[in-house]
């Protein structure tokens, strides 16, 4: 059977950037544009909506990076990609389901569990994983509503993107995210919180954190909050250092605002002046910038976290990172990890457990033999593991999709015997799953923005949006306009 005489029919699994990208950049592929190859694309979410991590996965006051969403949302709007909402592999479909309705398969999951710290203690009480408490003030529909903030002092673990949303998050007042998006039930849990020091630790010095210039910057911006350096941690970078930050233009700027900060901190110590935050105003509370800290144990009573032990380090003649022997106690309440993230395994896909991805090559799935599983293919963090920004995830998709369609004209595909395109809807039906749409997620866009439009923010003005929470609500509004299920 030729796919040059029919739709080539292909199913992507996940709605965020890398399954987005993948099913646009197979339909800009020379073939598909000169009319060689005609394609159908489905993208399937577990969510009711699209957009999986952008949505999910990124701190609401993140506006810079939210942004992904209109480049999304233009695609996805267009009408050649059909998105399915609320489906979710291995339960709502099969890999023997999809294999019967389409000719390949794409898997753009993600990697949304926490990466492990084998420390001591990490699994006292009050001890969390990073993503799960993204997860919740992000408004993710599996997790629980509330969060304990009881601590007053907190830890978060990791010099990368999400220590610093997560950091962000707890340091700021809950008035200042409510220019957000932020859900109505977080709002009220961050009012709720006792925390008045967030402590961030990284193994490395301020030179090799992830941050950009301006992210560095924001950290200081919260009303109400002092950014609190410890000397030793600027000090002990060498001249020789200091070389090689200079020589890159946002390791430099990145490092000069630590040291801006740590500068402002020492004048205001010599003159016995008060610190005031940013903007002028009183301090009620602090974010606290560690270096050169290994985590070597969390400390706890009762099964509860207490503190957290941390060895210094420094950086050997070959630029690796080595302890120095001095250990060093800090007294803590709560600890967040945010070291990394994992992919979780699909049922019945070949898996890496190690790594947390998918067996592939070059995003061929493969068994862990490296033998090809024909018509299965990864991008994305569940293809390289979770590294790389959007830019990373693109590329990704043009090396996937050149497999595919070298794998098309090569002949080694074998086409679905289910051509029908609305044989999929059926079959959801029947199975009792109710998938929403792309029309469906516009009306929930509009409902969301109505929300938004009826609540004011701490200046008084109109929200932009409020976030649903409820899979149930996000459900019956994403259908609410949708025809009765047809079994014709």
């Amino acid at each position: 059977m030729s796919f040059s005489q029919q739709p080539f029919r292909l199913a992507v699994i996940g709605s965020g950037p890398a399954g987005v990208y993948a099913a646009e950049t197979l339909l800009r592929a020379p073939q598909v544009k000169n009319g060689e190859l005609e394609v159908s694309i489905d993208l399937f979410d577990r969510m009711p909506t699209p957009f999986g991590l952008i949505r999910y996965g990124v701190a609401p006051d993140h506006p810079r990076i939210k942004g992904i969403i209109t480049a999304l949302h233009r695609i996805l709007g267009r009408g050649d990609i059909r998105f399915l909402g609320d489906v979710e592999f291995g339960t709502d479909l099969t890999a023997e389901d999809l294999r019967a309705h389409y000719d390949a398969v794409v898997f753009a999951t993600g990697a949304l569990k926490d990466a492990d710290l084998d420390v001591p203690g990490i699994e006292l009480e009050g001890s969390h994983g990073a993503a799960d408490f993204v997860a919740w003030y992000d408004g993710n529909p599996d997790y629980p509503r509330t969060w304990e903030l009881d601590a007053e002092k907190v830890a978060v673990i990791g010099n990368g993107n999400v220590a610093l949303d997560v950091a962000r998050v707890l340091s700021k007042s809950a008035d200042e995210l409510l220019r957000t998006e932020i859900p109505a039930n977080v709002h009220e849990g961050l009012q709720a919180a006792k925390t008045t020091d967030v402590h961030v630790f990284g193994r490395r010095g301020p030179a090799q954190t992830k941050f950009s210039p301006l992210e560095a910057r924001e950290l200081a911006h919260p009303h109400g909050l002092q950014v609190v350096m410890d000397p030793r941690d600027v000090e002990q970078i060498t001249d020789a250092e200091w070389e090689v930050i200079t020589a890159d233009k946002r390791t430099d700027q990145v490092t000069r605002t630590f040291v801006g900060w740590l500068e402002e901190q020492q004048q205001r110590e010599e003159t016995g002046e008060e610190p005031t935050d940013k903007h002028g105003g009183p301090v009620n509370r602090r974010l606290h910038m560690h270096f050169w800290h290994r985590p070597v144990e969390v400390l706890g009573e009762d099964g509860k976290v207490t503190g957290m032990r941390f060895e210094r380090t420094r950086l050997d003649d070959e630029g690796r990172v080595e302890g120095t022997g001095e250990f060093v106690d800090y007294e803590l309440g709560a600890v967040y990890r945010a070291v990394g993230y994992h992919g979780s395994e699909l049922p019945g896909i070949p898996y890496d457990a190690e790594r947390g991805v998918i067996h592939n090559a070059a995003g061929r799935v493969t068994g862990p033999d490296g033998a090809v599983v024909p018509g299965m293919y990864a991008n994305g963090w569940i293809k390289r593991g979770p590294v790389g920004l959007i830019g990373a995830t693109k590329s990704d998709a043009i090396e996937t999709v050149t497999s595919l369609l070298e794998d098309i004209e090569a002949g080694t595909l074998t086409p679905a015997p289910e051509r029908d395109g609305d044989a999929i809807l059926r079959l959801l039906e029947d199975k009792g799953v109710p998938f929403t749409t792309w029309d469906g997620w516009m009306s929930l866009d509009e409902h969301e923005k109505a929300l938004g439009a009826a609540a004011v923010d701490a200046d008084g003005e109109p929200r932009a949006r409020v976030k649903v929470v409820e899979r149930e609500e996000m459900v019956s509004v994403s259908r609410s306009g949708m025809p009765e299920p047809s079994h014709s």
